[in-house]
């Protein structure tokens, strides 16, 4: 049988949020939290958060499109982060942090530059949307203690 699943990468921010975010959702059957977008190899995270690396931090996933869709996908992207503000989300401040569409193929490019004009055009933002569709680049996964970070939290506090 032949392997179904494809792959997604977004940047919104904080990688634990996105991450939470993309795994609870039905259809999304891995995450990984890293890095794409830079030429920087091997980046660790002290590397990410000097800002020079011209990393992103992403969450990079495996989904099955017969669950569910890229387009359920980006709809989830664009809810969860100001895709207005440019290298910023929340208090965090720099380009690792910026919204950024990463596509690993054809139509994942013109699915998400569809849902971006198409949100642009909705008047939901005041402001122009500032999201990067741009091709996936190598993904290099953070350090462990960033995976699942959210639920490894929870469990020191049982």
């Amino acid at each position: 049988m032949q392997n179904t699943l494809e792959k997604a990468t977004f940047g919104a921010g904080c990688f634990w949020h996105i991450e939470e975010e993309f795994k609870k959702l039905e259809g999304v059957i891995s995450t990984s939290v890293g890095f794409m977008g830079g030429d920087f190899k091997n980046p660790s995270y002290k590397d990410i958060c000097t800002g020079a690396t011209g990393h992103a931090e992403v969450i990079h996933f495996e989904y099955d499109p017969k669950v569910i869709s890229y387009e359920k996908l980006l709809e989830v992207f664009w809810s969860i982060h100001d895709p207005t503000t440019l290298n910023k989300q929340g208090p965090d401040i720099g380009t690792q942090y910026r919204s950024v569409i990463f596509f690993h193929n054809e139509e994942q490019e013109k699915i998400a530059n569809a849902s971006k004009v198409k949100l642009e055009k909705s008047g939901k933002f005041k402001n122009k949307i500032v999201t990067e569709v741009v091709p996936a680049k190598e993904f290099y996964k953070a350090e462990e203690y960033h995976q699942q970070y959210f639920e490894k939290q929870k469990r020191c506090i049982l």
